[in-house]
């Protein structure tokens, strides 16, 4: 196959994903229309940072073996705990994009990425230095940490900490979507 191919191959892809999500989640269509519809604008790039109407990201939910823990970052620029991820910069493999930028903020290896998309997320970010507002479409995967659990903390990062599934439901200080993703995952793990 050649690039081309690839990139239309990841795009079909893509558009099955959001359409087996709004099936399963369907409280949440009108947050897939946004992403379809982005994911159509195929002539603006919006797998660029440079897109500065919005963009797509990849973030991973990276769950330990067991399951029941899952490794935030204290974004630097953010200031909030939140899933690991960033920017897709061309690369239409939105599953491949976040299990590297996984690997990048955790300095984790034997990360292994689970097939299917688990969250979507489309948030404003505001206006920071010359990059104007803008809107980030996230969609996040399941990551499965490998036998090291030992994280190193990246520069993109405050600090990164394993913070059990349940406690963030129970604590008020959690983001909205990671409250939102820990719901999701003790439906989807059965707990």
């Amino acid at each position: 196959m050649d690039a081309s191919t690839d990139h239309h191959a990841a795009i079909a892809r893509l558009h099955d994903d959001l359409a087996d999500y709004a099936r399963r989640w369907p409280d949440e269509a009108h947050v897939v229309a946004h992403f379809v519809e982005l994911l159509h604008d195929l002539e603006s790039a919006p797998f660029a940072r440079e897109r500065l109407a919005g963009h797509f990201t990849g973030s991973a939910w990276l769950v330990d073996r067991s399951g029941a823990r899952v490794l935030l970052t204290h974004h630097r620029k953010l200031g909030r705990w939140l899933q690991l991820g960033g920017h897709a910069d061309g690369d239409v493999e939105l599953g491949r994009v976040a299990l590297k930028e996984a690997e990048e903020e955790s300095g984790l290896g034997g990360l292994r990425l689970e097939p299917g998309l688990f969250d979507l997320d489309r948030h404003w970010l505001p206006e920071r230095g010359d990059v104007p507002a803008h809107w980030h479409y996230d969609v996040r995967f399941v990551v499965r940490a490998g036998e090291d659990e030992a994280f190193v903390v990246s520069e993109e990062s405050l600090d990164l900490a394993w913070r059990d599934v349940r406690e963030l439901l129970a604590d008020p200080a959690t983001d909205e979507s990671v409250e939102r993703m820990s719901r999701k995952w003790l439906i989807r793990d059965g707990a």
